[in-house]
């Protein structure tokens, strides 16, 4: 992996540890930046990173959600985020973008995203080669997710027998 920023998460919800971009090795990561206070959001971006985990294998992509909230604090608390999930049956990990003094959260400073929705694609390597921000189109994304899983793994990243990203000890 180049030098990505990393994700600076305050919690996650929808897993049971903690995620890095480096523990998708191996794999294509779609990472949609929302609010859950956004229409754009809730009518675009939800809905689209949904679609990408229900139409590509999961073994081969990742879908994560990056809760990052700049506006509205008190109304979008971890409580009330575990009931939009609910609610909206979002069933892929979900983190919380650390939040800071400033305002914007840590993890949209370090991406330099403008605003929410914001999508985030990042190759099997884990280099980012899509930021976009609003509504993006579901064709265009899915022809670019094909892209990137048609691309060789990379050299840093092993594979065991039946193909699956593995570390050193695993592939023995």
């Amino acid at each position: 992996m180049t030098d990505t920023p990393k994700w600076d998460v305050s919690q996650w919800f929808n897993t049971d540890t903690d995620l890095t971009l480096a523990s998708f090795a191996g794999k294509v990561v779609v990472l949609e930046a929302f609010q859950m206070l956004c229409p754009g959001c809730v009518a675009h971006g939800l809905p689209l990173a949904q679609a990408v985990q229900r139409i590509f294998p999961n073994d081969k992509v990742a879908v994560v959600g990056l809760h990052t909230v700049f506006e509205h604090h008190a109304a979008m608390a971890p409580v009330s985020l575990a009931a939009f999930l609910h609610e909206y049956r979002i069933t892929f990990p979900v983190g919380v973008d650390t939040a800071t003094s400033s305002g914007q959260p840590k993890t949209m400073q370090a991406y330099q995203m403008l605003g929410t929705p914001s999508l985030l694609l990042f190759d099997k390597a884990g280099n980012l080669r899509g930021h976009y921000l609003g509504d993006v189109s579901e064709l265009a994304l899915g022809a670019e997710i094909a892209t990137l899983l048609n691309e060789p793994l990379p050299s840093n990243i092993l594979t065991d027998a039946v193909g699956a990203v593995c570390t050193t000890e695993e592939c023995s």
